[in-house]
């Protein structure tokens, strides 16, 4: 009945994007509503600047092995006087850590509606953003700043400094010294 309901569901969101037409990007709905975090930037941060986190969780893997405790009892004729004895050991492993990654943000005054239709056309003109250019941070666009951002280490929606920089979108520092 469970596998049922899902395939009932899977159609029903099926039906729902083919009547919305070629516009819905089914990536962009699993996609966080927020633009940036809103926390204090890490320690060391220079003022005035605007910071973003990205939290990756630990991923932990459970193995469960079948150890034989006592061998079984077998006459030199073949026939079995004791059955071998096994316990079951359930080891959880941590695969990979838990990591917190801060990264540089174009501060919430830069983000002006002008800047993110810059932005989604940058991203449109790379094939990662197929919606319309409406200079909101909506789940679409932020669904393709992680397509952009992903393949360089940065798996979030929020827009780094580092790849709007990249897109041509904020100047780059070249110093004085």
């Amino acid at each position: 009945m469970i596998i049922l309901r899902t395939t009932l569901s899977a159609l029903a969101l099926a039906g729902l994007v083919a009547c919305a037409g070629p516009s819905v990007d089914l990536a962009a709905l699993g996609e966080p509503e927020v633009t940036r975090l809103m926390q204090p930037a890490p320690p060391g941060a220079p003022p005035g600047t605007c910071w973003g986190k990205h939290v990756s969780p630990a991923v932990i893997e459970t193995v469960t092995e079948h150890v034989m405790l006592q061998p079984a009892e077998v006459h030199v004729d073949g026939t079995v006087t004791r059955p071998a004895i096994y316990k079951t050991e359930t080891v959880q492993k941590i695969v990979r850590e838990r990591n917190e990654t801060w990264f540089e943000t174009p501060c919430e005054r830069a983000l002006t509606p002008d800047f993110l239709a810059s932005l989604q056309r940058a991203l449109a003109v790379r094939g990662l953003y197929r919606g319309r250019v409406s200079g909101q941070m909506d789940a679409a666009t932020r669904a393709a700043v992680r397509r952009y951002q992903k393949p360089q280490g940065l798996d979030s929606g929020i827009l780094s400094l580092a790849a709007a920089r990249k897109l041509g979108l904020v100047a780059v520092d070249l110093g004085t010294g």
